[in-house]
């Protein structure tokens, strides 16, 4: 049997925050797909560990270290990853500084800013940085990382309601912008995600976790490779006819009628007295 064709082979991208989690999923997908993925992180060990188990598993990856929350942080990513590959055809904005807690009374000004800076105005410095190449390439793809908050809002995290929103509207100005080039701009807004840090949450308490399952149409969280193989689709030659939309990738969980949820989760309430939530 041959192997499976590599949809990415020879394309090189950069994927910000791929240490772990959903950016650590993202560069093992896209080099399993043949791309050559930089990673860049903050977290220089845990960078390292992800780009070993690309290198383990026959693909090719380097890591960055650097703060994407800065602007020569996002220029020098961009400017390593052409500089070792000659080129560049895909950047996933990934990185996220934190959900910082707190209303507009709450939040601290560096809170907002740091939020801002990372979850943001990172994203604006990519498409700065990348799109001179990306042109040069003859086009390419960008996919922003947004979230079912950028869809519906909570109460008590201001930054990240702003944030996830503002990511969705940034992701539709580039796409029309560089249309035209061949850069196609998506945004993924997953849902409840299982990541490496999460985990050791639920395995505490299991409980909870099947509560938010409880939520899902699918009855079930997602997990870091659920948003990778979503975020792959996106760069690959079969969405070459999509850009500018924002991908739930969600289990179902925001098209669902509220009030039926509502009276269904009371229902399982009643039935599951125990349950731990985790606020």
């Amino acid at each position: 049997m041959s192997p499976p064709l590599q949809r990415l082979a020879g394309q090189v991208a950069v994927v910000t925050g791929g240490a772990q989690g959903i950016g650590g999923a993202t560069a093992r997908r896209l080099a399993e797909e043949g791309a050559r993925v930089l990673i860049a992180d903050i977290d220089a060990a845990e960078m390292e560990r992800n780009v070993a188990r690309i290198r383990d598993a026959g693909g090719e990856a380097e890591g960055y270290v650097t703060d994407v929350g800065t602007a020569d942080g996002v220029r020098m990513m961009v400017e390593r990853a052409v500089e070792r590959w000659g080129r560049l055809n895909i950047v996933v904005n990934n990185a996220y500084a934190g959900v910082f807690p707190g209303d507009a009374v709450a939040l601290s000004d560096e809170d907002w800013d740091r939020a801002m800076d990372v979850g943001l105005k990172a994203m604006f410095r990519a498409a700065k940085a990348a799109v001179p190449h990306l042109r040069q390439a003859g086009g390419g793809s960008i996919v922003n990382l947004s979230s079912v908050h950028g869809l519906l809002v909570a109460p008590g995290w201001l930054a990240y309601e702003v944030v996830k929103p503002a990511v969705i509207g940034l992701t539709r100005q580039l796409a029309v912008e560089y249309g035209p080039d061949g850069i196609r701009v998506n945004a993924i807004c997953p849902g409840h995600i299982v990541t490496e840090r999460i985990q050791p949450q639920w395995d505490a308490h299991p409980s909870g976790l099947r509560f938010f399952a409880e939520q899902y149409p699918l009855r079930r969280t997602g997990t870091p490779l659920d948003i990778a193989n979503a975020i792959v689709f996106l760069c690959s030659d079969e969405a070459a006819f999509i850009t500018g939309q924002a991908l739930a990738v969600d289990g179902g969980l925001t098209i669902q009628l509220q009030e039926n949820l509502g009276v269904r989760l009371a229902r399982y309430a009643q039935e599951q007295p125990e349950t731990w939530l985790p606020y």
